[in-house]
């Protein structure tokens, strides 16, 4: 097998087990608000100023989020998304 059959293999094999071992990933995991540091954050946030991971400008900005391990959020200071949704309107509100 040349190289270019040989790369090309060797990338479709590692397509193929993050698209099989993502869901799995994903299941253990939960979004935990607040608990970001600047430029930390895993995605969107719940103002809707960014749409990207990385774009948050504050340490615990409760509508800045990470993926945890699932049944830790509150555990280390977080708030799960009804919780912080609640908390984000609140602020807003004031």
């Amino acid at each position: 097998m040349n190289n270019k059959k040989l790369l090309a293999s060797a990338a479709l094999v590692v397509a193929l087990s993050t698209v099989v071992t993502a869901p799995a990933q994903a299941a253990s995991k939960e979004k935990c608000y607040g608990v970001a540091m600047a430029g930390q954050n895993d995605c969107a946030n719940l103002a809707g100023t960014h749409s990207c991971a990385g774009q948050s400008s504050l340490d615990n900005d409760p509508g800045e989020w990470k993926l945890v391990a699932k049944g830790t959020c509150e555990d280390i200071g977080g708030l799960l998304k009804a919780a912080a949704k609640k908390k984000f309107a609140e602020d807003k509100a004031k």
